[in-house]
């Protein structure tokens, strides 16, 4: 008989744990990409793909991982998403050193597999969680990226000091710290989560022996899947949203700040300030939501991207505000992914859940590209400030989903 509590915690110690690597690695790049796509390409209008093509891999890679997740498990899905991203952190460096841009954007798209891979943790830790934990169980894991993606944009000074003694060009020696933090995942989840959490859990829902490859599949489609479960739908909308408004305004930051005199290190510790916001207080909105009820703290999570966005607008010349705002966009986009997780997940049956979970990543990510696509082209036209206001209508769509939602559970 299994002890499904022992494993459950198990379980999430071991996702903990790789979402510290896995935060450490990407960390340590995500200030670069901005800086090398204006660079090898030659035009700062360029810079806004790098966060495109990173948001556009994690996009490509969800639904093949969560196919694979649900067939295969959690264990072999997170492995395979990230030697991909290792393979990904080696092709930027080629790229760079032949001066390719479509293979740096290629590359760049690659790495964002990682974040697909950290998006898919999240979701493995409520396999086995039970209902009233499983906002906290979320948020923990969501937690234990703070240290690497706090720590990660602080490598970017030793990753130039490594990569100068290694002969590497500017801005690329940080994509090392990357390739190791991968490969480490990779021997992490394949030696250490077992018993696999969503096998476990379909074995455990359905009382009969479960091997991979041998899994039961969802029958309905995702349009099916949604329109049963309206709920579902506006989880989904919130996630994505609150993703694109984060990536349009952290995008073109490093970039807003070395064009008004900021430094290499300025531009990692506004970062590090931002992800820690991302990922510090998780666990207190993963309580929030067990406790207050999921659409509660998506709205808490809505207020601060305003907040967020107004300080950005109104000091913008001053890089004590941008950092400040970038904290609360941070902490916006905490609220509303955790909360929004735990909602999605518990809208939709067990055997629908990979389904719909790499469908909403996929989702997710794409806005995510899209606000980075266009997030250069805005910051070109009309500037860095005026960027900020229109990412506020993103906000407005995701409140009004939420009070017509209140309004038509109240009504029934």
């Amino acid at each position: 008989m299994i002890d499904l509590i022992q494993v459950q915690r198990r379980t999430v110690l071991v996702l903990s744990a790789g979402q510290v690597l896995g935060g450490l690695g990407i960390g340590a790049t995500l200030s670069l990409g901005a800086l090398l796509a204006a660079s090898v390409s030659g035009d700062d209008a360029f810079s806004g793909l790098a966060a495109t093509m990173s948001t556009l891999g994690a996009a490509i890679a969800s639904i093949p991982l969560a196919r694979f997740a649900a067939s295969f498990g959690r264990r072999r899905a997170l492995s395979l998403g990230s030697i991909i991203a290792a393979a990904g952190a080696i092709v930027v460096i080629y790229s760079v050193v032949i001066d390719v841009f479509l293979l740096l954007l290629a590359g760049l798209a690659m790495i964002g597999t990682a974040a697909a891979v950290g998006l898919q943790s999240r979701f493995a830790a409520t396999d086995l969680a039970a209902p009233q934990r499983r906002g906290r169980d979320l948020s923990l894991v969501v937690w234990a990226t703070t240290v690497g993606v706090v720590v990660g944009p602080n490598l970017l000074a030793p990753g130039e000091v490594l990569g100068a003694a290694l002969g590497m060009p500017q801005y690329t020696g940080a994509f090392l710290f990357a390739i190791t933090a991968q490969l480490a995942l990779v021997a992490l989840y394949l030696l250490l989560l077992r018993p696999d959490p969503l096998l476990t859990a379909v074995q455990q829902g359905t009382r009969h022996p479960v091997e991979p490859g041998r899994v039961p599949v969802a029958a309905r489609s995702i349009r099916g899947i949604l329109i049963a479960h309206p709920t579902a739908a506006i989880a989904m909308l919130a996630i994505a949203l609150s993703h694109m408004t984060m990536v349009s305004i952290m995008a073109m930051t490093p970039l807003h700040i070395v064009q008004h005199g900021g430094t290499i290190a300025l531009v990692g510790f506004t970062i590090s300030l931002h992800t820690a916001g991302m990922f510090a207080l998780s666990p207190v909105f993963g309580w929030l939501s067990d406790r207050l009820g999921r659409p509660i703290v998506i709205l808490i999570g809505q207020g601060l991207l305003v907040a967020a966005l107004l300080t950005n607008w109104i000091g913008q010349e001053n890089h004590v505000f941008v950092a400040v705002a970038l904290a609360l966009l941070g902490l916006g986009w905490s609220a509303s992914t955790v909360a929004g997780s735990a909602m999605l997940t518990e809208s939709v049956d067990l055997l629908e859940r990979p389904k719909v979970q790499g469908f909403s990543d996929t989702a997710m990510n794409l806005f995510g590209a899209a606000g980075g696509a266009l997030a250069g082209l805005v910051m070109a036209g009309i500037g860095y400030g005026a960027l900020n206001a229109v990412a506020l209508a993103l906000v407005s769509v995701v409140v009004a989903a939420l009070l017509i939602r209140g309004r038509v559970a109240v009504a029934v």
